[in-house]
């Protein structure tokens, strides 16, 4: 990973127990207090119960309280009206963050390292107020009985937002600087943490505030589409997609007239991806499709916030071949910025492309290609480069039939990405450099990210296989402290060590991540009554009914989202 993943954010971490302590204590203190305000302090008593009740989870729960006290006094208050409430809160601390951000002041001349990560920050925290606004809207909009129906989706939302949080601070190296930000956000943090256990455990949540006859058997009957009203229509379809957007998904892209063709020998409009790219039509609606002919296109593209739905397609993997040189170690600029092909607005697809990352092993952290769009498919794809080659930023992600190649936590990111039948090729880093394909930033437990090889191939490239036994190789390293790597039903070869995983150094995430495995095959797979480094002790074989849970349906809720993108998939195990 980069830099900024090598800077342990550990201030969070010790108030947590702190926070705990502090919080009960609070909480009890406030009630007395107010009963002795209030004379027999029925009332408030009630009310105290009810905030005890929905801040039971939080590791936080002085903060809790404290964000939900505009509906504590109000009896009638129901478990939606405290979500909104602590939302709220956790908005308005951002946004005191932001605000910490803009008092920063860093010379780009003088330190420019500093200056791109505090930009890097601002962005960051701007998309984190958007993602909690728009929980704050789901909640609002949705009835008191379907609330655990959204879960998937406000976690998928609330989970993003912790990381950007957390992203930010990662990109500084100066303790000045991290010490100042992490303090102005600190709040923030224990707050999204907050949101994050509520709605992870909003079921139970339910049954406490005493609402079982709301809830409709919603545990048997979750309508999960409904999460998806604001994207899909009745038919299984984005409302605003058109007769041709369907028969591209139908997989008939060549039939199409795209929105822009970009060609290096000058036959199309544009000549570069991010000409096509910068005509992209104001609050244009529909999926937006861009066809890259055959060639070899050395640019830095972003496919920024404010372009949802871009289809980009090429002449294949190999043919049209977008590249880039930007590295950590020779340049020094954060890992996110090396990214030569970056999406970060949602809805985004890539078919028959390869995304290239020329720095080397020298280079260091080195992205190929960055994802942070939400409900993103890369299909038929060669993604190519040595460290930190693919970078699953945040949201969920799917991957398929694609070609992944790169030696040092290669497949890393923070959000929740599926790989399936693809093909992973480990490659021969610089003289004394261990492989690690996966790096896993998973840093809440109750969050639903984490990587998943399905139905894979794990080799060794034609420079590795010689010498693969005297390179150490392994599936991969904690980045984050819950770091949750799933691998399964997926041939494993030789050159991966039968430890099969190696510690983050001057860490001890061993001991909370999970790195699971199921149905493997080849040479590398420990069957399940073998086993893997003793040191992680939280990783196991799993059954069927607990892979499941790993799936394309079950952990990207893929079902209902990858059906409009064309890309192959399959759902289940």
């Amino acid at each position: 990973m980069g830099t900024e993943g090598k800077v342990a954010v550990s201030a969070v971490s010790l108030i947590l127990v702190v926070g705990v302590i502090i919080g009960a204590v609070a909480v009890v203190r406030h009630g007395e207090e107010s009963k002795a305000h209030n004379g027999n302090g029925s009332g408030t008593t009630s009310s105290m119960k009810s905030v005890t009740t929905f801040c039971a989870s939080t590791p936080f729960k002085d903060a809790c309280a404290r964000s939900v006290e505009s509906v504590a006094n109000n009896a009638t208050a129901t478990p939606k009206d405290y979500l909104m409430a602590a939302i709220q809160a956790t908005i308005q601390e951002v946004r005191k963050a932001i605000e910490v951000t803009n008092t920063t002041k860093i010379d780009p001349k003088e330190d420019p390292f500093h200056h791109s990560a505090l930009e890097n920050c601002k962005e960051l925290l701007g998309y984190a107020v958007d993602e909690l606004q728009a929980s704050f809207s789901t909640v609002g909009n949705s009835e008191l009985h379907t609330l655990s129906d959204r879960v998937d989706q406000l976690l998928n939302w609330l989970s993003a937002v912790y990381s950007y949080q957390t992203s930010c601070l990662d990109g500084f190296e100066k303790a000045e600087y991290k010490n100042a930000l992490e303090n102005g956000m600190l709040n923030a943090t224990q707050l999204t943490n907050n949101a994050v256990d509520i709605v992870a455990g909003i079921s139970d949540l339910l049954k406490s505030f005493n609402n079982a006859t709301q809830l409709n058997n919603f545990t048997n009957q979750r309508r999960l589409l409904q999460d998806y009203e604001f994207v899909m229509g009745h038919d299984g379809f984005p409302t605003w997609f058109r007769f041709e957007d369907r028969k591209l998904l139908a997989g008939h892209h060549r039939l199409l007239t795209p929105n822009a063709v970009v060609a290096k020998d000058g036959s199309g409009r544009f000549k570069s991806i991010s000409e096509a790219l910068a005509a992209y039509p104001p609050n244009f609606k529909g999926r937006y499709i861009i066809y890259v002919k055959a060639g070899i296109y050395a640019e830095n593209v972003i496919v920024d916030k404010n372009k949802p739905n871009v289809f980009i397609y090429g002449d294949g993997a190999g043919r049209t071949i977008v590249t880039g040189g930007k590295n950590f170690a020779l340049m020094h600029i954060q890992t996110s910025n090396t990214a030569t092909f970056a999406a970060i607005g949602d809805g985004f697809i890539a078919r028959s492309m390869t995304f290239r990352n020329t720095a080397g092993p020298q280079g260091h952290q080195a992205v190929a290609l960055r994802v942070m769009s939400d409900m993103a498919a890369v299909f038929d794809c060669s993604i190519e480069g040595f460290q930190d080659t693919l970078y699953y930023q945040v949201h969920r992600q799917f991957y398929r039939n694609c070609v992944i190649s790169g030696t040092v936590d290669f497949i890393f990111g923070k959000g929740a990405a599926v790989i399936q039948n693809s093909l992973i090729i480990v490659r021969r880093g610089l003289p004394g450099q261990f492989n690690t394909v996966t790096a896993d930033g998973k840093e809440l437990e109750n969050d639903r990210t984490g990587v998943v090889l399905q139905n894979c191939r794990i080799v060794a490239d034609t420079e590795l296989f010689k010498s693969r036994f005297q390179v150490a190789s392994y599936l991969g390293r904690p980045w984050k402290k819950f770091a949750k790597t799933v691998i399964m039903q997926t041939e494993i070869g030789d050159h991966i060590r039968p430890e099969g995983y190696i510690k983050w150094d001057g860490e001890a995430f061993e001991k909370s991540c999970q790195y699971l495995e199921f149905a493997n095959r080849g040479p590398g797979a420990v069957p399940p009554n073998g086993s893997r480094s003793k040191i992680f002790t939280r990783s196991r074989h799993i059954d069927p009914r607990e892979a499941s849970q790993y799936t394309v349906a079950a952990f990207i809720q893929g079902h209902l989202w990858l059906r409009t993108t064309g890309a192959p998939f399959t759902p289940g195990l």
